[in-house]
């Protein structure tokens, strides 16, 4: 078999060479700007309870409930996406997530806010969809890494206004940062939804890798497939895994008595908690692109052996060694690093396996074991009462990360192997021209 990196032909003669990387940018601004509701949602939660007194944890479910609704309705966004194409689904995404945080601005009551939420994660889960499926069509060639860079743009996006919403919440309260930051969201995100279209025949690089299937596979082909179902297993495992050891952090800083203690950088010095916080917006971003940089010319499966083992490796040394500010620091970026990729490799892996035109129903299905892991993590919360220190939850989640990183080298990848050469059977994939290519 051809190795994995050798680079395909391109063969974009119906357009001038910058078209598709105007297409990443624009879809890259849409990720940064939807990252807001998931990532800056924790600096309004304290104001809320304290001008509502409201239980935090009756807030937070509005959280919850914006994370069901981004990943377990995306199937439903993928076919509206595979209908109506990608222009009209980001405009509707940043429709509907500008009307989110503009009702949170006037939200008076819990269910408002549950409302509120609702309506942020469908908008949410169409916009990351849609900007996913920008990178998986039109860089055939460099699919890992623009899947990357579209992943970086959700996961380390919120860096850039997370001080400005930060001040507006201490100047003028937490409604009024609602309300700015509503028509700034969507109006980015409706910008790139009128720059986002399909490419027209001859635009986008044609499927030439080995690893990269020759023919499209229907939403019904693709679940009668036993590698669907690893693939969704493999990323259960991953993501629940680095849920757990994620969402605890600032409780397992408290109980290993780091939290407050002060890491000194030379520049500066910030308590380990806030520090390893910070580090995570900075890592979790970076990694999504290198690592899709690194899939593209070693390989999927292996680099997610390379990725999976590297987390559960950072996980135990959290765990036994997470007890030092430094330690803590190094070991939770560690995971932080290696859990991000987990969204850039299978964006690519579902259009390499299934093709690209029903890519939208085929990942946001896949996309919905993101719900299942948040509806797990309370599990940790169980398992740390129960036995009353955090070795257990970490050894756990170490452990599903080293079967993930085995299942990705033992089971998938000599089943995408075997699947690849049963497609390189079938016609060639025809140039994808969609309804809103022309719009």
């Amino acid at each position: 078999m051809a190795n994995p990196g050798t680079a395909p032909r391109a063969s974009g003669a119906g357009g001038s060479a910058s078209t598709r990387w105007i297409q990443l940018v624009a879809a890259i601004a849409a990720m940064v700007a939807i990252a807001n509701l998931q990532y800056a949602w924790t600096l309004y939660v304290p104001e809320i309870e304290r001008v509502h007194g409201w239980s935090r944890a009756s807030i937070q479910t509005a959280f919850t409930i914006f994370v069901v609704f981004q990943t377990w309705l995306t199937p439903v966004g993928g076919s509206l996406l595979d209908r109506y194409g990608p222009r009209a689904l980001m405009i509707v995404g940043g429709i509907c997530a500008g009307l989110s945080w503009l009702l949170d601005a006037y939200a008076s009551s819990l269910t408002a806010f549950y409302v509120a939420a609702i309506i942020g994660g469908i908008g949410a889960g169409t916009v990351y969809l849609t900007a996913a499926n920008v990178a998986v069509v039109w860089f055939a060639d460099r699919r890992g890494l623009a899947a990357g860079l579209v992943g970086a743009g959700f996961g380390g996006g919120s860096a850039l206004t997370i001080i400005p919403i930060a001040n507006l919440i201490k100047e003028s309260g937490y409604q009024a940062a609602f309300f700015w930051f509503a028509f700034i969201i969507s109006a980015v995100i409706i910008g790139a939804g009128l720059v986002i279209r399909a490419p027209r025949a001859g635009e986008a690089p044609e499927v030439t890798r080995p690893t990269q299937t020759r023919r499209n596979y229907t939403l019904g082909e693709a679940v009668r497939m036993p590698v669907f179902y690893v693939m969704f297993l493999i990323v259960t495992c991953v993501i629940t895994g680095g849920l757990m050891a994620v969402a605890q952090l600032g409780l397992i800083a408290k109980d290993l008595g780091v939290k407050e203690m002060p890491v000194n950088a030379y520049f500066f010095t910030m308590a380990a908690l806030p520090f390893a916080l910070m580090m995570d917006r900075i890592v979790n971003g970076f990694s999504r692109p290198f690592f899709g940089w690194i899939s593209d010319h070693i390989g999927r499966e292996n680099t997610m052996f390379v990725a999976f083992g590297l987390e559960g490796l950072g996980i135990l040394a959290l765990s036994e060694l997470g007890s030092n500010p430094w330690a803590f620091l190094l070991t939770s970026s560690v995971v932080f690093f290696a859990w991000g990729e987990i969204y850039s490799l299978f964006s690519a892996v579902t259009a390499d396996t299934f093709g690209t035109k029903h890519y939208g129903k085929i990942y946001g299905l896949l996309y919905c074991s993101k719900g299942v892991g948040a509806l797990l993590v309370p599990l940790s919360n169980v398992m740390m009462e129960a036995s009353g220190s955090w070795t257990g939850v970490l050894y756990l989640t170490a452990g599903m990360n080293f079967v993930a990183a085995i299942a990705a080298l033992l089971l998938l990848k000599p089943m995408l192997r075997k699947h690849h050469a049963l497609s390189s059977e079938a016609p060639p994939i025809p140039t994808l021209v969609s309804r809103s290519a022309h719009a």
